[in-house]
């Protein structure tokens, strides 16, 4: 289970309840708002190594240079994972082409300390080969998410086959497999069927189920409950 916080307070409530990989992102800033490093550093000492961490390098054009220096201030907080948006050119404007991702994707290096996920958008209509061009970048995970936030899900905007190829694809590649956007406690038992290493969540996690508010404790037990229970009948 992968949570998203936005500061300290919210890192111990997810830590407190389980969660496997506290991810920091300023959810009121669109789908990878990035977060101050100073706070990123203040969960990741706080943590301590006893879960794992990731953050957002923030919602960025693909730019080699600009996503790989936001990339790298992130990684020098500490964190073990630094996610990276594919999100293609004037994409708010309707843009869906993917050559200048691909482009960007070659042009990006290593981090020192920290590996790298990439993040792709169902909503903006990425093809399936872009998981092949992230592990050709030497990547070590990819996720799926939704970029616009108007309260559809993920699996309101791809169906089950597209996920499921999906996964498949990421594993055949040797990579980290995630699924986010937008899940609810109802969405756990589908998507734990398809076998993605982690699911992601934010919004299902707060109060009101609003992405911006302030997460409520009790809906993190039940969400890592919910996770919990559909493991156990996958085995």
């Amino acid at each position: 289970m992968l949570a998203s916080v936005r500061d300290l307070d919210e890192a111990r409530i997810v830590f407190d309840a389980g969660v496997d990989l506290i991810d920091l992102k300023q959810p009121a800033d669109g789908a990878l708002g990035a977060l101050p490093p100073a706070v990123i550093r203040d969960v990741v000492a706080f943590v301590g190594g006893r879960a794992l961490t990731s953050a957002t390098a923030g919602n960025i054009e693909p730019d080699a240079h600009a996503v790989q220096a936001a990339m790298a201030d992130i990684a020098a907080t500490g964190v073990d994972y630094v996610k990276a948006g594919l999100f293609p050119a004037t994409w708010q404007q309707g843009g869906r082409d993917y050559a200048a991702v691909r482009a960007c994707l070659g042009g990006l290096a290593p981090l020192s300390g920290a590996r790298r996920i990439a993040v792709m958008f169902a909503d903006l209509a990425p093809p399936l080969e872009l998981v092949d061009a992230v592990a050709d970048a030497g990547f070590d995970g990819v996720m799926v998410d939704t970029a616009l936030k108007t309260g559809h899900s993920l699996p309101d905007v791809v169906g089950s086959d597209w996920l499921a190829a999906f996964v498949e694809r990421t594993r055949a590649r040797g990579l980290l497999c995630g699924l986010a956007g937008s899940l609810r406690v109802g969405h756990v038992a589908e998507l734990a069927r398809l076998t993605p290493d982690y699911l992601g969540f934010r919004g299902a996690l707060c109060a009101e189920q609003a992405r911006a508010q302030a997460l409520d404790a009790r809906a993190v037990v039940a969400v890592r409950q919910a996770l919990a229970d559909a493991q156990c009948l996958a085995a």
